[in-house]
């Protein structure tokens, strides 16, 4: 699975012959096309790392095949190759995107050099944007507990074999942060890690969002191509359309399937991790979720344990979320003193760690003071606090702000701690607060709260 792809399109068949024995002998896999369809047909079957373009070929010229490519993906590197091209052809070929520029008859020397180059600068644009996307999660499961240490434990070993896991656990309870760490323990760790909250994708759009779509020329990619050579996450899968439970019960038994709308068959290589914080069993027998597709995603499952599991653990989190709010959003620092962590160690947490990351976010972006009380803990979590001898606590910091900034923190606040309350479920939020869903969608994306995270 490490071995790099190479697409060579050329029109000559002893230059592709040559390209294809000594890239061969360096150890790459090799696809020859002798026309532009054939190459695009080898581009869409087998996701190359790296193309060989000739610009002259006798169907279609080279830079619009890499104008169409690139437009569709800008993480494949193209080096055109020419025996009769001038200083301009040359120069609008780099302009347009194509990483190099290789002139006939080709120096093998300059070839590998240039090869080895290219596919070193597209794994460093799949790395950055791997820690883009990884942005929002800790890299390694928080917690010294033995449950958590047993937990990163089987993790590891799951991520030396390529088999389908299935996490089990209560909403928030990090089973996406475990897929992350499983992915980046894994030989996928180089590829994408494509996440996707099954339960927010439209159920009329859903064989779109999976599969991708043709178009005419246009080509829409589906989340089972972007995550090719990777992971994808299906974070609770029990939210899957019928149809799109079919279709993709299809694809995971012949690694291969067509784009809606399309006929063509394409073959991906993509670990499947998915989530569920319902019984797949139940839902199985009620006729909600297939049998079939249910035995293909639990080939291993894994219960994630609850917060209220590994209480123990919540002194390390806090410290981790503090620093990581701090570091990622310049919030003030803000210390958790014993009384409020033994407080917190007791709390139910029946929104497991994302209340608490949520809770952490609220206490720094509210509080006053360097240091967090009980009282204010208690106030956010909507325990009853008795007033202390010494009289009223001293003010949040939003007071010193004009009216709407003060009014935008205290909402955003107010709504992170109902939604952590009602599971992520804006209709319950809708229902408690008294907002019309649709105003209230609008509110929610208007502070920036990544509501279907929280479901």
């Amino acid at each position: 699975m490490n071995q790099k792809t190479i697409l060579v399109v050329d029109d000559e068949p002893d230059i592709r012959q040559l390209l294809q024995d000594i890239l061969e002998d360096e150890g790459y896999i090799i696809h020859a096309a002798e026309n532009a369809g054939t190459a695009r047909t080898l581009r869409l079957e087998h996701h190359p790392d790296l193309i060989l373009l000739d610009i002259w070929m006798p169907d279609e010229d080279g830079i619009s095949l890499l104008k169409d490519w690139l437009r569709e993906d800008d993480l494949c590197p193209v080096v055109m190759m020419s025996g009769h091209a001038t200083v301009e052809t040359a120069v609008e070929a780099t302009r347009l995107g194509a990483y190099d520029f290789l002139e006939k008859p080709l120096s093998m020397a300059k070839l590998l050099v240039t090869v080895e180059r290219a596919l070193e600068t597209a794994q460093l644009k799949r790395e950055n944007l791997g820690l883009k996307r990884r942005m929002d999660v800790p890299v390694e499961p928080i917690g010294k507990s033995l449950v958590m240490e047993r937990l990163r434990e089987q993790i590891r070993r799951l991520a030396q074999h390529d088999a389908r896991v299935l996490l089990i656990g209560e909403p928030g309870s990090g089973k996406e942060t475990l897929a992350r760490y499983l992915h980046a323990n894994s030989s996928r760790r180089e590829g994408p890690f494509i996440d996707v909250g099954v339960g927010t994708i439209a159920s009329s759009n859903s064989a779109v969002e999976f599969f991708g779509r043709v178009d005419g020329e246009t080509i829409q990619h589906g989340l089972l191509e972007q995550a090719h050579g990777g992971t994808l996450f299906l974070d609770e899968v029990a939210h899957m359309e019928p149809e799109t439970q079919v279709r993709l019960m299809s694809a995971l038994e012949s690694n291969s399937f067509s784009r809606v709308g399309g006929t063509e068959l394409l073959h991906v290589d993509v670990r499947i991790i998915a989530s569920t914080c319902k019984s797949l069993e139940e839902e199985v027998r009620s006729g909600r979720f297939r049998a079939e597709l249910y035995y293909l995603l639990n080939v291993v499952s894994l219960k994630v344990p609850s917060l209220k599991e590994h209480s123990e653990d919540i002194p390390d989190l806090l410290k981790f979320y503090v620093d990581y709010f701090v570091s990622r959003e310049k919030l003030p620092f803000r210390k958790f003193p014993v009384a409020a962590q033994n407080f917190l160690r007791n709390y139910p947490w029946h929104g497991n760690i994302r209340e608490l990351k949520n809770l952490v976010q609220r206490l720094l972006i509210l509080g006053n003071g360097e240091e967090v009380e009980l009282e204010e803990v208690k106030l956010a979590v909507g325990e009853p606090v008795v007033e202390s001898a010494g009289g009223r606590q001293p003010l949040p910091d939003f007071y010193n702000l004009p009216l709407k900034e003060a009014r935008e923190r205290f909402e955003k606040a107010y709504l992170e701690f109902h939604l952590d309350k009602y599971a992520g479920s804006v209709a319950r939020l809708s229902a408690a607060i008294g907002l019309e869903r649709t105003h209230l969608y609008r509110k929610l994306n208007s502070l920036g709260i990544r509501f279907r995270e929280k479901r």
